[in-house]
């Protein structure tokens, strides 16, 4: 089996673009107004989840990350009720996602931070995080590592406070979170240990990795051992899902460059990779060359 090649958020083309609002803009306008906007806005962003599913279909892509502000506002008591109408139409959509066999994550936004020293920050980060839990539950899917949510470690040296307070998410958030390596406060072998502690999965990124221990090459060592420690932090090791990235100006630039031209050797033995590349679906269609060598068939003769 070659991994599978998962699409992050939306299509550089204008296949998939998903609607927002500004708190600012909100505001302008009356109650009713606010609920309007957003029901609009809602109504929009499911039918353009269902043409991201769709896209998916077409192009042969099993994975895809929504957008984390798919649904502005739906953290608060306004976003909340205008979606109660809409939930019969979003499990709608997820339902068919799972007919699909089309794996749905998402990656809540830097302003999530477990382990920080503030307990309004920590606070706001339950919020958060609770929010992404309900689309799931609101998209019918299981409580697991399946439906991947995505966190960085955040605050450096606080990983008992990050432990504990995993420990202590209420089962929505906490069955279905997980935690990736980054360059500027959690390394692999740190997120790795709190992870192992903690009880969640840790989703392995490679190009952080070889930022943070200043590496030259996707093949030293430790790119491989820690794909394989991650793999065991998983209760189905099949679901494992790792990031992909290149750097945009050098190898250890950590920018993000368009396409991908360098991958792991490792990484064949990923069973899910997100790729997080600027030209999104161009750096997909680029890999399958890749992806059917892993898969043991020679590549697609030019047409």
């Amino acid at each position: 089996m070659s991994p599978e090649l998962g699409l992050v958020c939306i299509t550089v083309s204008k296949d998939v673009r998903y609607r927002t609002i500004t708190r600012k803009r909100l505001l302008e306008h009356s109650d009713d107004g606010q609920r309007k906007l957003l029901d609009d806005i809602y109504r929009d962003n499911i039918q353009t989840l269902d043409g991201a599913l769709q896209y998916c279909k077409r192009e042969g892509i099993r994975l895809y990350r929504m957008p984390s502000s798919i649904f502005p506002f739906f953290d608060e008591d306004v976003g909340r009720e205008v979606m109660q109408k809409l939930a019969p139409s979003l499990a709608r959509t997820g339902q068919r996602a799972t007919a699909m066999g089309l794996r749905l994550v998402m990656h809540p936004d830097q302003f999530v931070v477990l382990s920080s020293d503030s307990p309004d920050v920590v606070a706001n980060s339950i919020k958060i995080l609770q929010m992404h839990a309900d689309i799931m539950d609101l998209l019918q899917q299981p409580r697991s590592p399946w439906a991947v949510l995505e966190v960085h470690g955040g605050k450096a040296n606080r990983s008992d406070a990050l432990v504990e307070r995993i420990r202590a998410l209420p089962d929505a958030i906490r069955t279905r979170l997980c935690l990736e390596n980054d360059e500027y406060a959690y390394n692999a072998e740190q997120i790795h240990d709190v992870c192992t502690r903690a009880q969640v999965p840790m989703v392995f990124d490679a190009h952080h990795h070889i930022v943070s221990e200043k590496l030259s090459s996707y093949e030293d060592p430790s790119v491989a051992a820690m794909l394989a420690r991650a793999r065991d932090t998983w209760p189905e090791p099949a679901h494992q899902l790792v990031h992909i990235s290149n750097g945009r100006e050098d190898f250890n630039d950590r920018q993000h460059a368009d396409l991908i031209t360098v991958m792991p050797t490792a990484y064949a033995q990923a069973p899910w990779i997100e790729i997080e590349a600027k030209n999104k679906e161009e750096a997909i269609a680029g890999l399958r060359g890749w992806q059917r060598i892993q898969a043991g068939a020679p590549p697609a003769m030019p047409g």
